[in-house]
């Protein structure tokens, strides 16, 4: 049995690996190699121009004002969206108090469940367009019709406070699926942890603080990177949501943005792959440091 045990682990694993090489890896090779050309995306003929795209990035304002966009998002997106999400499950899951030594959620905590969840299922361009009509400029918008009950003017939501507004959409969008996460996590938590809590006096808060947050820390370091990535695209909103495709003036571009309108746009794809290559290599080195950062001994229960 033993000896046939390599040829069978390297047989089973050939043919993934093979895929995988075809359809992840060469690609990604393929963009690193495109963006070291002057390639047009319309004729076969290119020349290698070195790093020369990587140096025109590094003078690009446009690429600089993107990327403090992608700055903004990565601070505010998962603080928000996690601080959110954590309090909103732990209503579900705690809120009730206890009852017969046992916490319990809020009433009808399994139908909030399915409600907060129901963003998800939207598509990102019909959210976009549900939002247009929210932040509509004139008196149709829902947040201005809103705001003249109490005598206030008009708001130019994507105009005055576009990547703000972009900001909430994706909060919006994101908290509902990490409210499940996280509630799944705390109804994993063996309820004697909470008892005993209970019974040395500490109080809802305490708990929240003290024992809830330590044993999800693991899940909360995962929630951080997946929202650190989400806040490293958010191509389709930005298209669908703000004026111009990232204006006015640039003030809500990002980098998948840049992307679009230098390789589709100006046909320049050398330089398109310089940037899907920088966007990429920021992503990882964002991951790795998010779960290097906060590395700490697991605590188990």
């Amino acid at each position: 049995m033993r000896q046939g045990k390599y040829p069978f682990v390297i047989g089973f694993l050939i043919a993934p690996l093979a895929l995988y090489a075809m359809f992840v890896l060469r690609p990604i090779a393929a963009a690193v190699q495109v963006s070291m050309t002057n390639w047009s995306g319309l004729s076969p003929n290119f020349d290698f121009v070195g790093l020369e795209n990587f140096q025109k990035l590094i003078d690009d304002d446009k690429v600089w004002l993107a990327a403090k966009h992608h700055v903004f998002l990565l601070v505010t997106l998962p603080v928000i969206t996690i601080a959110l999400a954590l309090f909103f499950a732990f209503l579900l899951n705690m809120g009730g108090g206890t009852r017969g030594g046992t916490m319990t959620g809020v009433w009808g905590s399994k139908f909030y469940r399915v409600v907060f969840f129901l963003p998800q299922v939207l598509a990102v361009v019909i959210v976009g367009v549900i939002f247009g009509r929210v932040y509509a400029p004139d008196g149709s918008g829902i947040l201005n019709r809103f705001l003249e009950l109490f005598g206030v003017d008009a708001v130019q939501w994507m105009a005055e406070w576009g990547l703000w507004s972009i900001l909430g959409v994706l909060v919006w969008q994101a908290v509902g699926f990490y409210v499940v996460l996280f509630a799944a996590g705390m109804s994993s938590i063996p309820a004697e942890i909470y008892e005993a809590a209970v019974m040395d006096g500490a109080n809802r808060i305490t708990i929240f603080f003290r024992v809830t947050i330590p044993l999800l820390m693991e899940t909360v370091k995962v929630a951080w990177v997946y929202l650190g990535i989400l806040a490293m695209d958010a191509f389709a909103l930005v298209m669908v949501l703000s004026i111009d495709e990232g204006g006015p003036d640039g003030a809500t571009t990002v980098l998948p943005v840049q992307i679009y309108k230098s390789g589709i746009r100006e046909s320049d794809y050398g330089y398109a792959s310089a940037l899907g290559v920088a966007l990429a290599v920021f992503t990882i080195i964002f991951a790795v440091l998010s779960l290097r950062g906060g590395k700490r001994d697991a605590v188990e229960h």
